[in-house]
């Protein structure tokens, strides 16, 4: 796969044990982006010997600036042009080298939350290829997120207004 302007995604999604030092570091070796939750980026950064800075629990407010440390070191280290955190209730950030952008998540009537981080990561992505601006396909990202979160299952039908 060409090197330069190739966009390959690594959305982490530790379950269980299904996964080793070795297959994260490879991964993380091979990506140009990163996208992992908030349960997620302690662990990593535990498991890879990063400095870990504990997200505090889904009532508790993110310190904006232990969140950054904890990216832009991960970043660093792998050498990552854009790391995508996504905190459940707490909002959705996006580091890349030009700043943050960060999303609230919408309030919704959920419905089945199956399918929401995938449609995220594909939204996302999708937008990026089509020359959308980083803040854009994040915004984008939080709403058809949000969106399959009102529905059932994992695959609905996206109505156009929202990738657009």
């Amino acid at each position: 796969m060409p090197q330069e302007g190739t966009l390959k995604v690594f959305d982490i999604n530790l379950r269980q044990n299904w996964y080793s030092k070795e297959v994260i570091e490879e991964s993380l070796n091979r990506c140009n982006i990163l996208k992992l939750n908030d349960e997620e980026i302690s662990l990593v950064s535990e498991i890879l010997n990063l400095d870990v800075v504990r997200m505090p629990s889904n009532d508790a407010p993110l310190s904006l600036h232990d969140v950054e440390i904890q990216c832009r070191n991960i970043m660093r280290v792998y050498n990552l042009q854009i790391l995508i955190l996504t905190c459940g209730t707490n909002g959705s950030y996006v580091f890349h080298n030009n700043g943050i952008s960060f999303q609230p998540t919408p309030k919704v009537k959920v419905a089945d939350t199956v399918g929401a981080g995938d449609s995220f990561t594909g939204s996302f992505v999708a937008c990026l290829l089509t020359g959308k601006p980083i803040e854009d396909a994040h915004r984008t990202a939080v709403q058809v997120s949000a969106y399959v979160c009102t529905q059932n299952g994992a695959m609905p039908t996206i109505p156009c207004e929202l990738t657009k």
